[in-house]
């Protein structure tokens, strides 16, 4: 059975950091490529930053957080992170951990970890 559990979200002060991670099983981690979403109160879900499969030798990040947040992975533990520095009231967001392969046409999703940036 697959799993995707997000962690390490929580209230945090504008200009402060936090570390997302999500945490899988159930899968082949490494064939997939690896993203994360975020989705604010009343709005869509969007995309923030992705990961591709194997050695993670390719990222791409959003506008509005490239230069601050910062994704990576750990095939041993497989596990996605994102790492999140500088945060805004406009990150404030429940943030999705996603995997996904074309090869074998899967997408799964996590149930998500709340992050509220607030002072």
């Amino acid at each position: 059975q697959v799993h995707l559990v997000e962690s390490g979200g929580g209230l945090v002060q504008p200009g402060g950091s936090l570390r997302l991670s999500c945490t899988t099983s159930g899968f082949t981690f490494a064939v997939y490529n690896m993203n994360w979403y975020r989705q604010p109160p009343g709005k869509e879900r969007d995309f923030v930053a992705g990961i591709t499969n194997f050695g993670g030798q390719t990222t791409s990040y959003a506008v509005s957080v490239k230069g601050r947040f910062t994704i990576s992975r750990d095939n041993a533990e497989n596990t996605v992170y994102l790492q999140m520095n500088s945060l805004k009231p406009e990150d404030t967001a429940v943030y999705y951990c996603n995997a996904q392969s074309t090869e074998y046409g899967k997408d799964y999703w996590g149930q998500g970890t709340r992050v509220t940036v607030s002072s």
